[in-house]
């Protein structure tokens, strides 16, 4: 079984899969919802404040969820929930493919190939827009996989909302094709580099899902 879903704690609430990390968040909202609840029987004051973090606390296990998945076969398979906003050839051969994750998105993202990760760089950055040219200079985690198809790069980007990533496997761990490897907290944008030669499948305003949608062809 994968090492995230064995040597880690899960997050949960009333049974709902929550992915890990997001209690921070998540925590305060429910308790101040329940809480508005509560006492919103015997006071309108309390109705009226009940609405609204009920509402947020609704959403945000919406934007928490982390649904299993049947991993699907391919080479290389898409990394995050989103859609495919840019597909570009870079100068030494490889092909960036970047997906934009709404915050509407499964936030989880997943291991595009089974290998050893070989690097995993947290690089300071700003929190423009992840759809903005200048995203490129965002906050990021930058991942190096050492895969069958040699070195896989990774690139978790920060966006104007999202500002944290939260990696959950350190370097050297080995993780298999699909295994949730980290989270971006509200979405922005995820970029994975295929190596010279591998041909993309997906297309721009093609819609993605970690751990089933297949990025190259055969």
């Amino acid at each position: 079984m994968p090492h995230s879903q064995t040597s880690a704690h899960r997050d949960s609430l009333n049974g709902v899969r929550l992915a890990r990390g997001a209690s921070p968040w998540l925590l305060p909202t429910v308790a101040t919802a329940a809480l508005s609840l509560s006492r919103a029987r015997k006071s309108g004051r309390w109705a009226a404040v009940a609405v609204p973090t009920t509402a947020l606390a609704a959403g945000m296990l919406w934007f928490f969820r982390d649904p299993e998945r049947e991993i699907a076969p391919g080479r290389v398979i898409s990394p995050a929930d989103g859609v495919v906003q840019s597909i570009m050839p870079w100068k030494d051969g490889r092909t960036r493919v970047a997906i934009f994750m709404s915050p509407l998105n499964v936030h989880v993202n997943r291991a595009p190939l089974a290998g050893t990760v070989t690097s995993v760089e947290h690089v300071p950055g700003g929190f423009v827009p992840a759809f903005n040219k200048e995203s490129e200079n965002n906050e990021r985690v930058v991942w190096h996989f050492d895969t069958e198809l040699g070195d896989i790069e990774m690139v978790q980007i920060a966006g104007a909302v999202a500002r944290r990533i939260v990696p959950y496997i350190p370097q050297g761990t080995k993780v298999e094709q699909g295994e949730r490897i980290g989270l971006i907290r509200f979405g922005s944008r995820v970029d994975i580099y295929l190596p010279e030669g591998v041909e993309v499948a997906v297309e721009v305003g093609q819609a993605t899902t970690a751990g089933v949608t297949r990025i190259d062809r055969d």
